[in-house]
C-alpha cells in the first residue's frame, strides 16, 4: 500500500462517469447485492451525475449491454446537461443508419452527444453479429466505413465505393446540433488501431495502465497524429475507491474481491485470453498476471478488477488528496479526462464527486449555489416530529 502528500499541477479535469448498462453490484464474481440494469436504476445514476458535476456518461456496448444508444436516447430525455459517450460499432449496421440514429440523438439531447468508436475485441462476439475480419483487417473496415459517415455528417451526401464499404448516393435528411459532427473519441492499443484512430478521432483514450505506460502510449500517439498534421487529446478510462483515508480506500478494495475465488479468477482469465484479440486486454491481463497477491502495479493503482473484468481493469484506491495527485501525474503526461467508475455506481458516484471533486477543483451545483444545512453548519432547530425539543446539530 502506497500514500503520497504529492500535489502537482492544478487546474480541473474533465470528468465522466459510467453507466452500467450490463448490470451493478457491490461485489465482483458474485452475485450476492448485484442489481439489475433496469431503466429506473440507471436513470437514478444519470440524474444524480447530472447534479453533481460529471460533464458526461459512458454507455458501454456489447451482447451482454443494453443498447447503448436506445438507452441514451431514454436518458437524455431525463437529464440536462449531461453528455452521452455512445459507442458505434463499425458493421454492426450501414454508416448511413448510424448517421441518422447520430444526429437523432444529437438532436433530441441537443447536442449532448459524444462518439466512442469500438471496432471489437472478441472474434465470437463480431461473427455474432455478422463480421468476420481478422483484427487489423477491423481498422481497414472502419477507415471506410467512417468516410461514408463523417462526409454523410458534413455534407448530408456520400458515395464510396471501397473494398468493405459501398454507398451509393447515400443521403441524410437532418444535420446534427454539433458542427460539423459529435467529437469522436476511440481507443486502441494496436498499431493498427493507432494507425486508424490518429488519422480521425478527436479524443484518444487509454485504459489505466501505470503512469510510465501510458506516457509512452501518448508519446507514440502524438507522433502519429504529428505525421499526419493532426493533433489529438487524451483521456483515460479508471475505476475509483476513494474514501476519507488511505486505510479506508484500501480496505474498500479487499471488500470488493472478498468473494472471489482462485477458481473464479482462473476461469475468468483463460476466457479473456479464448475470446479476446484486443492487445489492450493483453496489457491489463500482464498487470497482475491472474494473481491476487500483488495487485497494487503502480503508487495506488490497483489491477483487481481486472481479475474478473474485462476492459478496464484498475483501479485508483486512496484518500481524495492521494487519488487527486496521482491524476495530477496523469495530467503531466497529457491526459486531460477521465472516464470514472465504481461499485456500486449510483453510490461511488457520490462519493468520488463529495470527497474527490473538492482536491480537483471541480464545482457542484450545490457548491456553487452556496448550499449548507445543519450537516454543514452548527445549528439550533426544533418542532416538528422532534416534538418541540431543541437539539443542537454539529456539522463539519
Amino acid at each position: 500500500m502506497t500514500t503520497t502528500s504529492h500535489t502537482a499541477i492544478s487546474g480541473p479535469i474533465n470528468f465522466l462517469w459510467f453507466i452500467p448498462t450490463s448490470g451493478d453490484g457491490t461485489y465482483l464474481g458474485s452475485s450476492e447485492l448485484n442489481r439489475a440494469p433496469e431503466i429506473g436504476y440507471l436513470t437514478q445514476i444519470a440524474q444524480a451525475v447530472d447534479r453533481l458535476g460529471y460533464s458526461g456518461v459512458l454507455l458501454p456496448t456489447g451482447v451482454a449491454c443494453e443498447e447503448s444508444f436506445v438507452t441514451a436516447a431514454a436518458l437524455a430525455a431525463k437529464t440536462e446537461k449531461l453528455q452521452f459517450l455512445v459507442a458505434i460499432r463499425p458493421g454492426t449496421a450501414s454508416p448511413a443508419y448510424y448517421a441518422r440514429l447520430a444526429t437523432t440523438l444529437d438532436r433530441i439531447s441537443n447536442g449532448r452527444l459524444l462518439l466512442n468508436i469500438v471496432v471489437g475485441g472478441s472474434p465470437a462476439e463480431l461473427a455474432g453479429d455478422g463480421i468476420h475480419l481478422e483484427h487489423d483487417e477491423r481498422y481497414a473496415h472502419a477507415e471506410e466505413f467512417f468516410t461514408v459517415f463523417e462526409e454523410l455528417l458534413e455534407k448530408g451526401t456520400a458515395s464510396f465505393d471501397g473494398k468493405y464499404i459501398k454507398a451509393t448516393n447515400a443521403r441524410l435528411g437532418f444535420p446534427s446540433v454539433q458542427n460539423p459532427r459529435p467529437p469522436l473519441y476511440f481507443g486502441g492499443s494496436s498499431d493498427a488501431g493507432i494507425d486508424f484512430s490518429v488519422g480521425r478521432v478527436d479524443k484518444y483514450l487509454t485504459w489505466g495502465e501505470p503512469p510510465a505506460q501510458v506516457a509512452e502510449k501518448i508519446t507514440k500517439v502524438r507522433k502519429a497524429a504529428g505525421e499526419r498534421g493532426r493533433e489529438v487529446s487524451f483521456g483515460i478510462r479508471l475505476h475509483f475507491i476513494v474514501r476519507e483515508t488511505d486505510d479506508e480506500a484500501w480496505e474498500a478494495a479487499e471488500r470488493l474481491i472478498r468473494h472471489l475465488d482462485d477458481d473464479t479468477i482462473r476461469e475468468a482469465q483463460e476466457r479473456f485470453v479464448q475470446e479476446s484479440d484486443s492487445v489492450g486486454q493483453k496489457r491489463m491481463a500482464a498487470l497482475h498476471g491472474g494473481r491476487r497477491d500483488k495487485l497494487e502495479v503502480s503508487p495506488n493503482l490497483w489491477a483487481g478488477v481486472g481479475l474478473v473484468r474485462a476492459g478496464a481493469g484498475t483501479a485508483l484506491v486512496g484518500s481524495p488528496k492521494t487519488v487527486a495527485a496521482r491524476l495530477r501525474e496523469y495530467q503531466e503526461i497529457g491526459i486531460d479526462t477521465v472516464i470514472g467508475s465504481g461499485y456500486p455506481h449510483l453510490e461511488e458516484a457520490y462519493r468520488v464527486a463529495e470527497l474527490l471533486f473538492p482536491e480537483l477543483g471541480i464545482t457542484r451545483d450545490q457548491q456553487r449555489l452556496g448550499f449548507n444545512n445543519e450537516f454543514g453548519r452548527k445549528q439550533v432547530f426544533a418542532g416538528g416530529s422532534h416534538g418541540g425539543n431543541l437539539k443542537v446539530v454539529s456539522g463539519s
